[in-house]
């Protein structure tokens, strides 16, 4: 088993649901504290049943969201480093939590959902850290370049 994060910026819903096939996820583990995005078929209704048809599982655990003040910092002084040492002290408030998904990731392959792109600009990898040391399971992070490898991958030889 291991814990995989994704973040659906820059994806498609095909681009995504081939990247949760690549780790081979069977359940997505929404961690945005509001499930809602701009972005057609990535808000909480749509996704969970397009998931669903998909054949994959959906959670929603919006308290390992990052809390809306925390955000609103960022957004305003764009200082990363005060906003991992605030979310950090968030997420060490909800360790019941933290531990009943890391626990969860031992009999289900978990895939932690945000919108960045960029894992290391994105509290999911906080969160799948936080779960690694509850359960010591390797953390992946599935992205569009390993689509690219793995759709180029797939494509049939041509022979002269």
């Amino acid at each position: 088993m291991s814990i995989f994060t994704i973040g659906y910026e820059g994806l498609d819903m095909e681009g995504f649901l081939a990247l949760l096939r690549t780790g081979n996820v069977e359940t997505v583990v929404d961690i945005r504290e509001l499930p809602l995005s701009r972005k057609p078929g990535f808000s909480k209704s749509i996704l969970s049943e397009t998931l669903r048809l998909n054949g994959f599982e959906y959670l929603h655990v919006p308290e390992l969201g990052c809390p809306k003040p925390i955000r609103e910092q960022y957004r305003q002084d764009g200082n990363w480093p005060r906003y991992t040492q605030h979310f950090l002290n968030y997420l060490a408030q909800q360790d019941d939590v933290v531990g009943e998904l890391a626990a969860m990731a031992t009999t289900t392959t978990c895939a932690l959902l945000c919108y960045e792109a960029d894992y290391n600009f994105c509290h999911r990898s906080m969160v799948a850290s936080a779960m690694h040391a509850v359960n010591d399971l390797p953390v992946h992070h599935l992205q569009r370049a390993a689509l690219r490898i793995a759709l180029t991958d797939a494509r049939p030889l041509e022979f002269a």
